[in-house]
């Protein structure tokens, strides 16, 4: 039987096979970018920060821009600041999830990621709330912070249980069992490494990746893919089950913090 080489079937064939050879040259000179999306599609997780634009987060501009593809965070000696002020995601209240980010701060810096928490209606751009904590110095880096509420929860290398309050009053037994800014009513119930040497972990002035795993009344904080904090919050009085999602510029000296790459997947 002859072959006709103008047919439509003939031509529609061609086009077929053509096309499906351009995918696999594509495919072989991207590899990267082919693997990067296809692990971004199948682990969940989803971009909540363009990169270019502030679309999608709310704060005060003489504080936050995008520069280079980065979240910047600035503080200069003419925007000193009398309050800790935030950036803050518009795009939910997550409760269970998972959060995945890099940051890279000055050694002046103070920053952190809130989350599970609320708006303060007194102070502008003001959250109260979980905190992975983060500094140049990585004093604290990797802990567990309340931001103006408990105050500490699990210093870097501990593993503690928040105890259950009695107090039904939440404002009493807030001021009752802060000392020396650390929540009293808890109890260090493991170790995942000396302070000083999960320190060594940490990169100072170079970009370190943060991953963020709340839920239920777990939080854990892992800096670089190592495990700094773990938390289990038992105090049904204090203790959030969502809220907002920010990063934040704290009081103090000029500094400058960068955030990349945020990443979120609700659980």
């Amino acid at each position: 039987m002859s072959t006709n080489i103008q047919s439509p079937i003939f031509i529609l064939l061609a086009l077929f096979l053509f096309s499906l050879q351009s995918c696999k040259e594509n495919k072989t000179k991207n590899p990267e970018k082919h693997t990067e999306a296809n692990k971004a599609e199948e682990d969940g997780f989803v971009q909540i920060f363009d990169g270019k634009t502030l679309e999608g987060w709310e704060g005060d501009p003489a504080y936050w821009s995008v520069k280079n593809g980065n979240l910047i965070g600035e503080v200069t000696p003419e925007t000193l600041l009398e309050n800790n002020t935030f950036i803050i995601w518009q795009g939910g209240q997550p409760a269970d999830f998972e959060l995945k980010l890099e940051f890279r701060i000055a050694e002046s810096g103070n920053s952190g990621i809130n989350y599970r928490s609320e708006k303060i209606d007194t102070i502008p751009h003001a959250l109260r709330g979980y905190q992975a904590d983060i500094d140049g110095k990585n004093t604290y880096t990797g802990q567990n912070y309340e931001e103006k509420k408990r105050t500490t929860l699990a210093y870097r290398g501990e593993k503690v249980i928040i105890n259950s309050q009695e107090n039904p009053d939440a404002a009493e037994s807030l001021r009752a069992n802060i000392k020396n800014n650390c929540w009293q009513s808890r109890e260090v119930v493991g170790s995942l490494g000396e302070s000083d040497s999960l320190k060594t972990k940490i990169k100072s002035g170079d970009w370190n990746k943060i991953h963020l795993i709340v839920k239920g009344n777990r939080m854990q904080h892992y800096v670089n893919d190592v495990l700094m904090s773990d938390v289990t919050d038992e105090d049904t009085v204090n203790r959030e089950s969502k809220g907002h999602l920010g990063v934040q510029v704290h009081v103090g000296p000029p500094m400058t913090v960068a955030y990349r790459n945020i990443r979120l997947k609700n659980l």
